[in-house]
C-alpha cells in the first residue's frame, strides 16, 4: 500500500474499530453488571421474604412462595436437604442442590403457642450478612430460563439453621445485552465506513499541495530550469513550510549552479590569455628561433602554473576538503613569508609581538597561501610602504597587512572577496593578477575557524585584518 491517504485512512479506521471495540465491551460489561446486580437485588428480596415467614414460625406448607415462575424458591436445612419448594418446579442448578423434592424426614417448624396466658410466640433470625449469589437455571412448568440466585441463611425458633434460595429471571438482562450488542455490530462497519471516507477525503484536500509540489518538481527536473518554484499554500502548517524550504533550497541551488557556471567560464577565460600567449611565442620561436621571447614564455607559464594551482585549490574548498589540526606558529611563518620578499618592489615591513601565544591550529601550507595572497595585494596597490603586524588579541592571532595606496572603496569592501573580481580593471592582466587571491585568502580562512576582513589603514591604504583562534580554542565556527 504505497499510498499515503489509503494508509492513513487505514490506520484511522482501524484505531476508530479498536476504540470503538474496546468502548463496546466496556459498554456491554457495565449493562451485563447492572442488569445482573438489579436481578440478584430481585432475589435477595424474595428470599428474605420467605426467610422472615419461617423465622416467625411458619411451617412449610403454609409458606406463601409468591410467582414461581418469577421467583423460584427452594429451601434447605443444614445439612442440605431440600425441605420446601415452589409449586411446579421440576429441576434447578445454581442453589447448591438440583434436588426439587422436599425431604419426608425434615425437620417442621412447629406453630406458634396459642395459650391466651402465652407471652408473644418466640421467633426465629434471619441472618443480616450479604447473601450469596449465583448463576443457574431452573425449570417451571416445563419451561427452562436462567435466573440469578440469592441465599439467605436463617435460624427458626427451634435453633433450625434454613438457607433460602430464590431467584429472579435474567431474560430482560439477556434481551438488553442482546439489543445493544446487534446494534453495535450494525452501527459498526457503517461508523468505520464513514471514518474512512472522511479520513481519505480530508486527507486527499491536505496532500494535494504536496502532489503540486511533487509535479513542479518533476518539471523542473525534466526541464533543469532552477529559475521555477514549488508552489507555496496559504496555509502555515508543515506542507507551507515545506514549500517554502524546497525553494529556498531551489534558490540556494540555483546560485550556486550559477557561481559554478560563471567560475567555469571565467577560469576559462583567464586560461585562454596565456595559453594563447604562450602558443603565439612558441610558434614564433619555431617560424624564427631568433625571435623567441624566452623570459616572457616562461612567464606566461608561471602565470599559467600559478592560475592552474588556484583554481585546483578552489575546486578542493568547494569540495569540503578540511584542513588540518597541526600547530602553526604564525608569527614565524610571517617572517618566513616577508623574508622571501627582500628583492620586492616594496619589501614589506614586519611587526611581530613577543606576548601571548601566536600558534594556531591549521594546514602550513594554506595558510602560507593565505599570507602570500595579502602580502601579493598589498604590494600591488602600495606606493611606498608595505606592512605586517602579528599579536595575539583575546584569545585569537591578529595578522594585519597594511599598504599607503589608494584603499578599497567602502561599497567594494565584500565585492573584492568574490572570484575574478579585480577593482583595477585598468591594469593589464599581467600586473592585475586573476582576481582569485583575496577569494582563495577568505575561503581559507574561513575553513580554519577565522575572518579576513578588510578596512582603512592609517595611512589611507588598505589594512586586511586576518583573525584566526589560538591554538586549543575551538574555532567560533566551523568553516568545512
Amino acid at each position: 500500500m504505497r499510498s499515503v491517504r489509503a494508509r492513513a485512512a487505514l490506520g484511522a479506521t482501524l484505531v476508530v474499530a479498536v476504540a470503538l471495540t474496546a468502548a463496546g465491551l466496556a459498554v456491554l460489561l457495565v449493562l451485563r453488571g447492572n442488569l445482573t446486580d438489579r436481578a440478584g437485588l430481585e432475589a435477595e428480596v424474595a428470599a428474605r421474604e420467605v426467610a422472615g415467614q419461617l423465622a416467625l414460625g411458619a411451617t412449610y406448607a403454609e409458606l406463601e412462595l409468591g410467582d414461581e415462575e418469577t421467583h423460584p424458591v427452594q429451601v434447605t436445612d443444614e445439612e442440605g436437604r431440600v425441605v420446601a419448594v415452589s409449586k411446579d418446579l421440576e429441576a434447578v442448578s445454581g442453589t447448591g442442590t438440583a434436588e426439587v423434592d422436599p425431604v419426608p424426614s425434615a425437620p417442621v417448624p412447629s406453630p406458634g403457642d396459642d395459650d391466651d396466658d402465652a407471652s408473644t410466640p418466640p421467633r426465629g433470625e434471619v441472618s443480616s450478612d450479604q447473601p450469596d449469589f449465583a448463576n443457574g437455571t431452573a425449570t417451571v412448568d416445563g419451561e427452562t430460563a436462567d435466573y440469578r440466585f440469592a441465599s439467605v441463611e436463617l435460624t427458626t425458633d427451634e435453633d433450625v439453621t434454613l438457607t433460602v434460595h430464590a431467584g429472579a429471571p435474567l431474560a430482560a438482562e439477556q434481551e438488553a445485552v442482546d439489543t445493544v450488542r446487534n446494534s453495535m455490530l450494525t452501527g459498526l462497519p457503517l461508523m468505520l465506513l464513514v471514518v474512512a471516507g472522511v479520513t481519505w477525503l480530508v486527507t486527499r484536500r491536505a496532500l494535494r499541495p504536496v502532489e503540486g509540489i511533487r509535479r513542479e518538481l518533476a518539471a523542473i527536473t525534466a526541464s533543469e530550469d532552477l529559475g521555477r518554484r514549488v508552489p507555496e499554500p496559504d496555509s502555515r502548517d508543515e506542507i507551507a513550510r515545506l514549500a517554502r524550504t524546497t525553494n529556498e533550497t531551489l534558490t540556494v541551488l540555483e546560485a550556486s549552479v550559477d557561481r559554478q557556471r560563471r567560475f567555469v567560464a571565467d577560469a576559462s577565460h583567464e586560461l585562454r590569455s596565456p595559453i594563447a600567449s604562450l602558443r603565439t611565442q612558441l610558434e614564433v620561436g619555431e617560424a624564427h628561433p631568433e625571435l623567441l621571447d624566452v623570459p616572457g614564455a616562461v612567464a606566461d607559464t608561471v602565470r599559467l602554473q600559478g592560475l592552474a594551482a588556484d583554481l585546483l585549490l578552489l575546486a578542493r574548498l568547494d569540495a569540503g576538503e578540511r584542513p588540518g589540526r597541526a600547530a602553526v606558529d604564525l608569527g614565524a611563518l610571517v617572517r618566513e613569508e616577508v623574508s622571501q620578499r627582500a628583492a620586492d618592489r616594496i619589501p614589506p615591513e614586519v611587526s611581530v609581538a613577543d606576548l601571548g601565544p601566536l600558534e594556531v591550529a591549521g594546514s602550513r601550507g594554506q595558510l602560507a597561501r593565505v599570507l602570500g595572497n595579502l602580502l601579493d595585494n598589498a604590494e600591488r596597490h602600495a606606493e611606498r610602504a608595505v606592512a605586517v603586524s602579528v599579536r595575539a588579541d583575546r584569545g585569537d592571532v591578529l595578522v594585519e597587512v597594511t599598504d599607503d595606496g589608494a584603499g578599497v572603496p567602502e561599497a567594494e569592501r565584500d565585492r573584492i572577496f568574490e572570484r575574478f573580481v579585480r577593482l583595477d580593471d585598468a591594469r593589464s592582466r599581467d600586473e592585475g593578477g586573476a582576481g582569485l587571491g583575496l577569494a582563495i585568502a577568505r575561503d581559507v580562512v574561513s575553513r580554519h575557524g577565522g575572518t579576513l576582513a578588510v578596512g582603512t589603514a592609517s595611512a589611507g591604504g588598505a589594512r586586511f585584518t586576518l583573525r584566526l583562534p589560538s591554538a586549543g580554542r575551538e574555532p567560533a565556527a566551523d568553516g568545512g
